[in-house]
């Protein structure tokens, strides 16, 4: 819902009649008022400046908002929406990644980072290093940003990525 989905499209993602899929948008903004006006006022920047940003700065320039056509710009408004809530998701990972590396650079560990998902960094670990790895990785990750809202990270270690 955070990121524009039409009671259309939620209808039938959740396989459900659009009039309950449109309630259900209607009571989920009446419950989060505070999410309809952050969404309202994103919207309504990016359709006079042509941009948004993450909350670190970085700029995403989007054209469909001034588009003709209205399927177009609506694809702006979502894409309006969810730059500054994934991208900066994203800003938040790339600054973990480069804490992690220097931390564990610091400690001359043998640890490798071998991929980058979404939300998720899968290292190369020696056994022996496992608990310094853990947390090193985990404090790297929760620290990297100051919110109201603490960053949580949940770690595990397998023999294969899972």
């Amino acid at each position: 819902i955070i990121y524009g989905v039409s009671a259309f499209g939620l209808s039938r993602r959740l396989g459900i009649t659009h009039n309950e899929a449109r309630k259900f948008i209607e009571e989920y903004f009446q419950l989060y008022p505070g999410v309809k006006r952050f969404l309202s006022k994103v919207t309504a920047s990016a359709k006079t400046t042509g941009y948004v940003r993450t909350l670190f700065g970085r700029r995403r320039e989007i054209p469909q908002l001034r588009s003709k056509n209205p399927i177009i710009r609506r694809e702006g408004e979502r894409m309006a929406i969810n730059t500054p809530i994934q991208g900066t998701a994203a800003d938040i990972m790339k600054l973990a990644m480069i804490n992690c590396l220097h931390r564990i650079k610091d400690k001359n560990l043998k640890t490798k980072m071998i991929l980058q998902v979404h939300d998720e960094l899968v290292f190369e670990v020696p056994n022996e290093e496992k608990r310094v790895v853990h947390d090193i990785v985990k404090s790297a990750m929760e620290d990297v940003v100051e919110f109201s809202v603490p960053l949580k990270v949940s770690m595990n270690f397998a023999d294969n990525w899972e």
